[in-house]
C-alpha cells in the first residue's frame, strides 16, 4: 500500500486547486446565458467539466490516491470497495444556484479515510468565500485572503432555534422535527454544501436533510463541520433527535446516495 502523509502543504495545495477550479467556473458563469440543462453542451456542463478536469489533474499531480467525482461516478463498486483512502469531488455543487445566478454554488474536495471525511475544502467562487476543515484540528473560513477560525455553536437557553431549511415549503418530516424542538425557530436558507457550513460556522444550530443527496454533495462540508466541532449523523425521522444516531459514512455500499442526515452540535 502506498504511504500517504497529510500535511499543511498538501492542504494548501488542495485549497488552491479548488480556487482555480472556481476561476474556471466563473469565466463561464459570468457569460450571458439563459436556458440550458445538464444533458447538453450548455454553460452548466461546460463549467462542470472544466472544473472536474482541473481538479482531477491537480489532485493526480500531488497524490496517487484514487478520485471519485460526480463527473466520473461510473467506477464500479468492486473497485471502490477496496479503497481505504481517496479524494471525493463535486466540481460544481448547486446546479439550481448556478442557473439562478445567486452565487450559492461551490467546488467541493474531500479526503475520505476509512469511510470518514477527514479533510475538506468548500469554495464558493461567486462570493469569493472558502471553508476549510480538518477533523480533530479545526476549521476556518477565508474571504479575500483573510482567515477566520470557525466553531459550531450548540443551542442554549431560550434562544431562537436557527434551522437551515428550504426557501420553499417544508416537508412533513421537517415540520415534525421543528415541532419536536420546542420554542421559536427561524429558517436560514442557503444553497448547495454551504448549508452544512452554516452549522460549522455557528450561524445555525442544525441542518436536518430529508431529501436526496449523493456522497460528493456532502463530503467536503462534512469535513468542515467535523473540524468545527459539529457532527453529521444518520437521521431517522421516526426517532427523537437525541437518540444514539450513527455517524454518516462514505463508500460503504454500492450506491453513492446518502441516507437522511442531521448536522448539529
Amino acid at each position: 500500500m502506498t504511504t500517504f502523509t497529510f500535511s499543511l502543504e498538501l492542504a494548501d495545495k488542495v485549497k488552491q486547486i479548488a480556487i482555480e477550479a472556481g476561476e474556471k467556473i466563473m469565466k463561464i458563469y459570468d457569460q450571458d446565458f439563459t436556458i440550458y440543462d445538464k444533458s447538453d453542451s450548455s454553460p452548466l456542463t461546460e463549467a462542470d467539466l472544466a472544473a472536474h478536469h482541473h481538479i482531477v489533474d491537480g489532485l493526480k499531480a500531488i497524490s496517487s490516491l484514487p478520485i471519485l467525482s460526480e463527473e466520473s461516478a461510473d467506477i464500479p463498486w468492486s473497485e471502490r470497495k477496496t479503497w481505504v483512502r481517496y479524494w471525493l469531488v463535486d466540481p460544481l455543487d448547486g446546479t439550481k444556484e448556478f442557473i439562478k445566478k445567486n452565487g450559492e454554488f461551490t467546488v467541493n474536495i474531500a479526503l475520505i479515510e476509512y469511510g470518514e471525511p477527514t479533510f475538506g475544502v468548500v469554495h464558493a467562487p461567486a462570493i469569493n468565500k472558502t471553508f476549510v476543515g480538518q477533523k480533530g484540528v479545526g476549521a476556518y473560513s477565508e474571504v479575500n485572503g483573510l482567515k477566520t477560525n470557525i466553531k459550531a455553536k450548540p443551542h442554549t437557553g431560550n434562544e431562537k432555534w436557527k434551522i437551515v431549511g428550504s426557501r420553499s415549503h417544508q416537508s412533513p418530516e421537517i415540520n415534525k422535527i421543528l415541532d419536536s424542538l420546542g420554542g421559536e425557530h427561524e429558517l436560514v436558507a442557503m444553497g448547495s454544501s454551504l448549508k452544512l457550513c452554516l452549522v460549522a460556522s455557528g450561524e445555525a444550530h442544525m441542518y436536518p436533510r430529508v431529501g436526496p443527496t449523493s456522497e460528493w454533495d456532502t463530503g467536503a462540508a462534512h469535513a468542515v463541520a467535523l473540524g468545527a466541532g459539529a457532527k453529521v449523523t444518520v437521521l431517522d425521522v421516526n426517532k427523537p433527535l437525541d437518540a444514539d444516531a450513527s455517524p454518516l459514512r462514505y463508500n460503504q455500499k454500492d450506491s453513492v446516495l446518502n441516507p437522511y442526515f442531521l448536522v448539529s452540535c
